[in-house]
């Protein structure tokens, strides 16, 4: 299985790279498989950098803030109405409620809505199979329903945390999984809401505690230094600890 950052920024799209998304790639009956996790603000452009939209295979959204999912919106154009011809749904999964708020953001009627390209299903907790991919979904804490995903292909295993507090249900989805990719939104010394986001130190504390492989830190704002969520983390956990960037591969 393979990882490439498309984009990291923590709640909105910086000067370095897009919001959050994330393709994972695994060979498959006789050819590559692709599927998306997250499509924030910025993301859709960067994605054509590393895999042609027309050929993935299914988008999960953790949540429906817009620096997860709004790039939808130029997703529909391309498989809509690009001149190679109309595109099959896309097999898509989010939170309730999600057909419709994809709609409102294009300002479709929520029927029919994008149903021509997005097939879009609500998680309900089953595993979700789609070619080499198995995709455990687990809600976690947050102002709204936000999933955390755990991915296994060819037995390589991967946790993409979304956004997220710190919760008992993150350590638990994560036990012993390769690569740990971990949001790390706050900093520890300041006077952070609860069950919002995770600090650095935070997100070590679920590293650790779960015995993952490695952990990667992501969806750190362009205000925050992205060395100090770096510090945080090493500060708890002794295993290999990197920054996300975007066009950043992990071979897993």
């Amino acid at each position: 299985m393979r990882l490439t950052i498309v984009g990291c920024s923590g709640s909105y799209p910086g000067p370095e790279s897009a919001a959050s998304c994330y393709l994972l790639e695994a060979d498959h009956e006789g050819r590559t498989w692709r599927i998306l996790l997250d499509l924030g603000s910025g993301a859709f452009g960067a994605l054509q950098r590393y895999a042609d939209p027309r050929y993935i295979d299914a988008l999960f959204i953790s949540h429906l803030h817009a620096d997860h999912f709004y790039d939808i919106s130029g997703y529909y154009v391309v498989r809509t109405w690009h001149p190679d011809g109309d595109m099959p749904p896309l097999p898509t999964w989010g939170p309730k409620g999600m057909a419709k708020q994809i709609a409102a953001g294009y300002g479709l009627k929520v029927h029919p809505g994008m149903k021509d390209a997005f097939d879009v299903q609500v998680y309900h907790g089953d595993p979700i199979v789609i070619g080499p991919f198995t995709v455990q979904t687990t809600k976690l804490k947050h102002p709204i329903r936000s999933y955390g995903f755990r991915i296994e292909a060819g037995g390589s295993t991967l946790v993409y945390s979304g956004d997220t507090g710190p919760c008992d249900a993150l350590v638990e989805l994560s036990r012993n999984v390769d690569l740990l990719l971990c949001e790390a939104a706050f900093c520890h010394d300041r006077d952070n809401p609860p069950d919002l986001h995770l600090t650095g130190r935070e997100a070590g504390d679920t590293a650790k505690a779960a015995e993952v492989g490695q952990l990667v830190l992501t969806h750190i704002p362009p205000w925050h230094e992205k060395q100090t969520a770096f510090d945080e983390a090493a500060s708890v956990y002794d295993g290999t600890i990197t920054l996300a960037e975007p066009g950043k591969v992990y071979e897993i």
